[in-house]
């Protein structure tokens, strides 16, 4: 069941309210959601991100106050939910130095919000958001606890057990993109921060494209070759799933090669955390459910998690994609807003 999400009618909604602002490099969702997650209001302002980070703050006031009056909820908005790209102190309320927000590092970006608005703030890593919208009305709705891996140009993950949220002692809590799945010396680096042999370099886009492009560097015919005309630096991980629906050789076994490493990441997190739930977000899923290549891909994860892990555990664990998309991270954040509101 994929998540309706549609607006609702105030007038048919459930007090009380909760923000959920997104941060991107380019665009900065705002979602006000109600009682059970249901859409009330939703804008998309832009990052600006070479005017700063005050800037932002400021068109996040002014849509936020716009919106409370246009639909007549003032005051029944206790509390905010704000999600970033990391690295980032979650403690201190402060973007350390994400890659996509250079002029932003260094901000204490809670502080400027809280004087802004004047309520509380929740403050997540954009993917451990994304795992809690999911956990909150998407695919791990029905669990206690679960693991979102997100396969974009990177590996985002999010960890919940037993429903509490892992953030970790250095707000580096669930950073699943991050083991090491290859410890040999020539291992693959990750595209953030070199680190040698991460999951990353294997199950994202980058990583795609980095193992195709040394396998046509090596002489493998395939059909992506005539898709570039000769330019190397026009591959991209799209191009790899487009040649795979073709039935591309090289392609599928790019494909084959992705859904076995992921597999490998999966086990691990799986034996230490044992979630009962992995669900897989993020766009980089080869035509994701619903897709006959998307469906082989994943089939592939969980062929590789079986033949790793015991009969026991394999049976207890689903391995399925995610439903909420690009709406994850503002629901995932009001959803988080909500809970500390609650439990406060």
């Amino acid at each position: 069941m994929s998540y309706d999400a549609q607006l609702i009618d105030v007038s048919v909604s459930t007090a009380p309210f909760y923000w959920g602002i997104d941060i991107g490099g380019t665009g900065i969702k705002l979602g006000l959601v109600d009682d059970h997650g249901q859409t009330v209001a939703f804008t998309k302002i832009p990052t600006r991100e070479g005017e700063g980070p005050d800037a932002a703050m400021d068109q996040i006031r002014d849509s936020v106050v716009k919106i409370e009056k246009s639909l007549g909820v003032v005051g029944k908005v206790p509390h905010i939910g704000l999600g970033s790209p990391g690295p980032m102190d979650l403690k201190e309320g402060l973007l350390v130095e994400p890659p996509q927000l250079p002029s932003w590092w260094g901000y204490r970006i809670v502080d400027a919000l809280t004087e802004r608005l004047g309520r509380p703030i929740s403050f997540l890593n954009d993917a451990n958001a994304a795992a809690f919208g999911e956990f909150w009305l998407g695919s791990g709705r029905h669990n206690t606890s679960m693991v979102l891996l997100t396969l974009g140009t990177g590996v985002g993950g999010g960890v919940i057990l037993d429903n509490e949220m892992v953030n970790g002692v250095n707000s580096c809590g669930s950073e699943c993109g991050h083991m090491i799945v290859d410890p040999s010396p020539d291992a693959q680096l990750c595209i953030w921060g070199g680190g040698r042999g991460h999951l990353e370099a294997y199950a994202s886009a980058s990583g795609v494209v980095q193992r195709t492009r040394q396998r046509l560097t090596e002489g493998a015919e395939s059909s992506i070759s005539g898709m570039l005309g000769g330019n190397d630096s026009e591959l991209t991980a799209k191009k790899v799933y487009e040649a795979a629906m073709e039935g591309d050789k090289l392609a599928l076994e790019i494909v084959d090669e992705t859904g076995k490493w992921l597999g490998i990441g999966i086990t691990s997190i799986v034996h230490m955390a044992d979630p009962g739930s992995i669900v897989l977000g993020g766009a980089m899923n080869f035509g994701g459910p619903g897709c006959e290549l998307g469906q082989r891909f994943l089939d592939g994860v969980r062929a590789e998690f079986k033949r790793r892990t015991f009969a026991n555990v394999y049976a207890g664990t689903t391995i399925k994609f995610a439903t909420l998309g690009a709406n994850a991270g503002y629901l995932g954040v009001a959803g988080y807003a909500r809970k500390e509101h609650q439990t406060k």
